[in-house]
């Protein structure tokens, strides 16, 4: 999960699709670059064999506008001895 984030702050979308599960990456990713990301707190995180689930709250700023927080609950699948991104719950 933090590799990810540092990849949006980044702005790597390579990294983010090749870190994205196969089943429900996109064909591409356009990352909004006026975006500043202002810190994150994993909240919880639990691993049980080749499935995890990591709660998070991320914090941005468009450039013109309010700070936003992105609270969710994203969800990881382990193949192949390498973790991938499926799809996240919440998202508010």
């Amino acid at each position: 999960m933090r590799s990810r984030y540092s990849a949006f702050v980044l702005g790597l979308s390579e990294y983010l699709l090749a870190t994205w599960h196969a089943d429900t990456r996109p064909a591409s990713l356009a990352l909004d670059r006026q975006l500043r990301w202002l810190g994150l707190e994993v909240r919880s995180q639990h691993e049980a064999g080749t499935r995890a689930t990591v709660e998070f709250v991320a914090r941005s700023k468009p450039a013109a506008g309010r700070a936003m927080r992105l609270h969710e609950t994203s969800r990881f699948v382990r193949e192949g001895g390498r973790w991938y991104y499926v799809d996240a719950e919440g998202g508010r």
